[in-house]
């Protein structure tokens, strides 16, 4: 097992990506902490379910990721039940799709609070946890190809992604003499419950689908794959990078 006895925080793990990331890395071993948003008892009942079927050694943790007390009372109950935190995995986000002469201040702010700030957050308070161990550890943002790729209609999704790269990187730097390594992974369609609305409708997945040159949308569970190497040891010499998960999306928008 890849990440035998190593203490996950995944946020947003209720559902999608962040799902299928807290179930490989529990099956790989690790003792995973699956965060939830405070407040909704479907969110709520699908992480306890999900912890429960882990085993001992899984937590459901409540945090709104947009502030600071959430994220550190987190972080103290991780630490409390397992003795540590070795691997923290910014997953959580939203997205607000409108055009941007329509965006309001409220709009622009949630979404940069849970992406790039929660991130932040999330980064700064596990990465204090870490260096007080004594290294090292791991921090991965699940960004986005809209990281690079503009997107109409959802500018403050496609800017926080854009910081959180920045973000990454600066981490990278800052972070590896305490032997942190900071990695993005960059997911591009994805069949998840916020993908629905297109995977249902035949015109719009054909539409989508036609400009992935793998040809089908991704899984949950192929963005896990990247996300056990960067958690274990055998990515231990890399740091500051973005590893897209895109079927070659990217490249094929970067041709035109």
């Amino acid at each position: 097992m890849r990440l035998q006895d190593k203490v996950a925080l995944v946020t947003g793990a209720s559902s999608g990506i962040g799902k299928g990331i807290a179930e490989r890395f529990a099956a790989e071993g690790a003792h995973v902490a699956v965060n939830y948003r405070p407040g909704g008892a479907k969110d709520m009942e699908a992480a306890q379910a999900e912890a429960a079927s882990f085993g001992p050694t899984a937590i459901a943790v409540s945090a709104d990721i947009s502030k600071r007390e959430d994220v550190e009372r987190m972080v103290q109950e991780i630490v409390a039940k397992f003795g540590r935190l070795d691997i923290a995995i910014n997953n959580a986000g939203i997205e607000i799709k409108k055009p941007f002469l329509e965006v309001t201040d409220d709009e622009w702010n949630k979404v940069i609070a849970v992406n790039l700030f929660g991130a932040y957050l999330v980064s700064q308070v596990a990465a204090r946890q870490m260096v007080k161990q004594g290294g090292p550890g791991k921090l991965i943002n699940i960004s986005s190809v809209h990281e690079d790729i503009p997107f109409p209609e959802y500018t403050a999704y496609c800017a926080s992604k854009g910081g959180v790269r920045m973000m990454m990187r600066n981490l990278a730097m800052e972070l590896a003499p305490y032997k942190i390594n900071v990695n993005n992974i960059a997911p591009g369609a994805i069949a998840t419950p916020i993908n629905q609305a297109v995977l249902d409708d035949p015109v719009a997945s054909k539409n989508a689908i036609s400009e992935i040159p793998w040809g089908r949308f991704g899984k949950p569970e192929e963005v896990a794959s990247v996300a056990v190497f960067l958690a274990s040891d055998e990515s231990e010499y890399v740091t500051g990078s973005t590893y897209y998960v895109d079927g070659g999306l990217t490249q094929q928008v970067t041709l035109y």
